[in-house]
């Protein structure tokens, strides 16, 4: 299985995050590619067997707006049938960017992992590094 970790960070914490899971994705037998959401194109994403995306909430809880959401829009109507898996960090709020996102990816007929994605606050620390790691390595199976 071949899986895109695909994800913007403006901070360096959702990178962390995707760096634990494509160790966890690699633990688990898959092949894990990891690239910034603005340096792949939107055919070569729908390529992997397996999207595994991530974006920090900004702002009033949205996706960063300089490359995820313009990616995820521009993916977003292909969805139908994909298998697609969520993370991200935050600094304050309740996850409702997650929410929102995960709504997005149902909505357009994705196969959302676990029914839910992955949240972080802040730089995966701790616990939080083996939760990374887990959800890679689960995602493998997916």
């Amino acid at each position: 299985m071949k899986a895109g970790v695909i994800y913007a960070s403006t901070t360096g914490n959702t990178e962390a995050m995707a760096q634990l899971i494509c160790e966890g994705l690699r633990a688990g037998g898959a092949e894990a590619v990891m690239t910034k959401a603005g340096d792949v194109s939107t055919s070569d994403a729908l390529a992997y067997d397996v999207l595994v995306l991530g974006s920090p909430a900004m702002g009033a809880e949205v996706l960063e707006e300089d490359e995820m959401e313009p990616f995820f829009t521009s993916l977003e109507n292909s969805l139908s049938g994909k298998k697609v898996a969520l993370f991200g960090s935050y600094d304050w709020g309740d996850g409702e960017w997650m929410r929102l996102w995960e709504d997005r990816v149902r909505s357009a007929g994705g196969t959302l992992f676990k029914d839910a994605g992955l949240i972080v606050h802040l730089a995966p620390e701790g616990d939080d590094i083996q939760k990374c790691k887990d959800f890679g390595k689960e995602v493998a199976s997916f």
